[in-house]
């Protein structure tokens, strides 16, 4: 990947190309692509953990929603 700074700025330049070039916003087209390319950059380094938390807990999930339904019916 090429420096974060002109990564940033290469999106940014595109944002601003794609909203018609308006004048005196490249603040918040910096801090839109920097936003972008971060947030990318997070999702890229969590997702193998992530996926690994995901399916031990879902079937965890369930198991807790099930239960809690037989008891409120059983209350009932």
């Amino acid at each position: 990947m090429p420096n974060l700074e002109d990564a940033i700025r290469e999106r940014a330049y595109h944002l601003w190309i794609a909203d018609g070039q308006p004048e005196g916003k490249a603040d918040i087209y910096w801090l839109n692509a920097q936003h972008e390319i971060l947030t990318a950059s997070v999702e890229s380094l969590a997702s193998p953990a992530a996926a690994a938390d995901t399916v031990a807990t879902k079937p965890a999930k369930r198991a807790r929603v099930m239960r809690s339904e037989k008891t409120k019916t059983r209350a009932a």
